[in-house]
């Protein structure tokens, strides 16, 4: 992959995208691979081919000139014709058509050197297009979990779908399109030089100049209007992902017409900006139309008067005409040119955008492997706040002793969940230490971290793919053997065995085919194959009925057993068993010890056992009343 340009110093965004000589070198090293000698000769094959092609394509209105001159030699003057075609056999009644013939040679010549051309660029762009996008996916990956938490994942994969279809347009037009214009304009001018006088190519140089100045201020009019109606389509696109992802929502609160109407206004506004662009685009090409036929109209009459003059042939009135009409094809594309290639400016820089943003959590040069063997977990003095002016972790200190329980409980808001992250790296603390087995976590490689811990959160989103995928997660290299292994620890092998198509089954978006006590099972089977030293459960229950919630966490309980097991809990019955609770509160740890002991302490912990007791007594009072509400007796009483 070729190296990465040059990171600014600071991760946000542009405030006005790159020009095209910046983005140009930026994307130079994916043009021109190193390490691929075949991509580069398919690059000096098709500049080669590029200018062969526009040889061929100067050639071919003179071809045009000396057919005409040739038929008027021909057919103006019979008896000289006649004459001649005796004296030099039947070549004056033969070179017409034998420069018809060349004519259209050279045309087809003309067509099949451009496609051979664009064919052979083809796999340099489509490789740039693929490097790229996939080094922008790899950092995407890399980025901070708070950058991630910052952005829609509806305009991310918009940024890098455009990104890919902006390197291949940017790539295309500029080799393709944009360099061969530039050539024929000059050969163009060269040649009406040569074969005429400097006036002629100064007609066509102040008309092509005009043409430019008025395409270029027409497609910046547009490009604002573009703008609005990508932006408009990024948003509907970004509300609809949105509200698909949420479909049970929707339906719980019955919001289809509001979901319609939300997006239906996004797509109002982008009705209205496509509606604009189309507009703008008629006075553009009008107006180019315009200005080329003037010019045009010009050079013609300068070429009847120089035949009228005897100063030119008929064929050179033929030759400016064609001359001309070859050169606005090519020019008829410059407003698109031009905006395309704005717009693929826009979306590539975009692209770099994220590639150039540093991420927030990295190595530091030289880390090393963290080295596990007891696996003891410790926070020293930890302070951590998402934004400064809330301080959420307050000097947070506790040690997991190597193959123990230790349970985090509190209230909401208390950064209990924010322990986890911390541990996973996903974000520093402001100040204090995390250690494992002695080791700063700050020190070491991040993926070497993450591989010794495992996580079982609260809510499992699962992959759209099948259970054995999702549970093969958990280490890539497994065999179906051990797959099977652990789904039968997490307890989900008999329910897998009931399926028609067992582990090949599909889960669905988010795996919302499966229940929640399934997508649990499936969370810890995944869990279990990746045999973690150090196991975080973040409230991995909490979300669960009473019945499946015993079951998962028996289930755990096997899982954690023999392994450092930190638990982050809202279910206090889950952690009894722990071997030290800890009880946070606004960000402190205000009481910890075992639950017995906590109990007898009588402070917060005892005050949320008794709350949630209470809660826990009502709620299976009111199922026995509804029970026996239901019963045959109460009806017949």
């Amino acid at each position: 992959m070729p190296p990465s340009t040059a990171v600014p110093p600071t991760g946000a965004a542009r405030s006005k995208p790159s020009g095209l000589v910046t983005t140009w070198k930026k994307l130079w090293p994916y043009l021109w691979p190193h390490g691929r000698p075949d991509l580069q000769r398919r690059v000096f094959l098709a500049f080669a081919l590029l200018l062969v092609a526009k040889g061929v394509t100067m050639v071919t209105p003179f071809a045009f000139k000396w057919a005409t001159d040739a038929l008027v030699a021909v057919t103006g003057n019979a008896t000289q014709a006649t004459e001649a075609a005796a004296t030099a056999g039947s070549w004056l009644w033969k070179a017409p058509i034998l420069l018809t013939v060349i004519y259209g040679v050279t045309r087809i010549l003309m067509a099949v050197l451009t496609q051979v051309r664009d064919g052979i660029f083809a796999k340099v762009a489509m490789h740039a297009v693929r490097n790229l996008a996939l080094q922008t996916f790899e950092h995407m990956h890399r980025l901070s979990l708070r950058f991630h938490l910052e952005r829609k994942t509806g305009g991310l994969t918009r940024v890098l779908e455009r990104g890919r279809e902006g390197i291949e347009e940017l790539s295309r037009l500029v080799v393709l399109t944009l360099l061969p214009t530039i050539l024929e304009f000059v050969l163009v001018l060269g040649l009406l030089a040569w074969e005429f006088n400097w006036v002629y190519s100064l007609v066509v140089f102040v008309m092509v100049v005009v043409y430019l100045a008025y395409t270029y201020k027409a497609t910046q009019w547009r490009i604002s209007i573009r703008k609005q109606m990508n932006d408009s389509d990024t948003d509907a696109n970004t509300k609809a992902v949105d509200s698909l992802l949420n479909y049970e929502t929707v339906k719980y609160f019955g919001a289809e017409q509001r979901e319609t109407a939300r997006y239906d206004r996004s797509m109002e506004r982008f009705e209205r900006a496509s509606t604009q662009t189309y507009t703008s685009l008629a006075v553009l090409n009008a107006g180019q139309a315009v200005i080329f036929s003037i010019g045009m109209a010009i050079v013609m009459v300068l070429a009847a008067r120089d035949i009228m003059d005897g100063r030119a042939s008929i064929g050179s009135f033929v030759l400016v005409n064609a001359m001309l009409v070859q050169l606005y094809i090519p020019l008829n594309f410059m407003g698109m040119l031009y905006r395309e290639i704005k717009q693929a400016l826009i979306d590539i820089d975009d692209m770099f955008s994220i590639i150039d943003r540093n991420p927030e959590i990295q190595d530091k040069p030289g880390a090393q492997p963290l080295q596990v063997k007891q696996a003891v977990v410790r926070f020293e003095d930890v302070h951590f706040a998402y934004i400064p002016e809330r301080p959420i972790l307050k000097g947070v200190t506790f040690e997991v002793p190597a193959g123990h329980t230790v349970a985090i409980v509190g209230p909401s808001g208390a950064g209990k969940s924010t322990i986890s992250r911390l541990l996973f790296r996903f974000y520093e603390p402001t100040s204090g230490r995390i250690l494992i087995d002695g080791q700063n976590i700050a020190d070491v490689q991040q993926t070497s971290l993450r591989k010794v811990i495992g996580m079982v959160p609260q809510d499992t989103v699962l992959f759209n793919d099948t259970i054995g995928y999702n549970i093969q997660y958990g280490r890539w290299d497994a065999t179906p053997e051990e797959v099977r292994e652990a789904a039968r620890l997490a307890q989900i092998d008999r329910f897998i065995g009931l399926l028609p198509e067992g582990y090949d089954t599909p889960v669905g978006e988010r795996g919302l085919k499966l229940s929640g006590g399934e997508k649990q099972r499936v969370a810890i089977a995944r869990t279990i194959l990746k045999a973690p030293p150090i196991l975080v459960l973040d409230e991995a229950t909490s979300a669960l009925d009473t019945f499946t919630e015993k079951e998962i966490q028996d289930a755990l309980d096997r899982v954690s057993r023999g392994r450092t097991t930190l638990v982050i809990a809202h279910r206090l019955s889950t952690v009894i068993g722990a071997d030290e609770i800890i009880v946070l509160d606004q960000g402190r740890v205000v009481e910890r010890g075992n639950h017995a002991s906590l109990l007898e302490l009588g402070g917060v912990y005892a005050a949320m056992w008794n709350r949630q007791r209470e809660a826990d007594q009502a709620r299976e009072t009111l199922k026995r009343a509804e029970e026996e509400e239901r019963s045959p007796a109460s009806v017949t009483g």
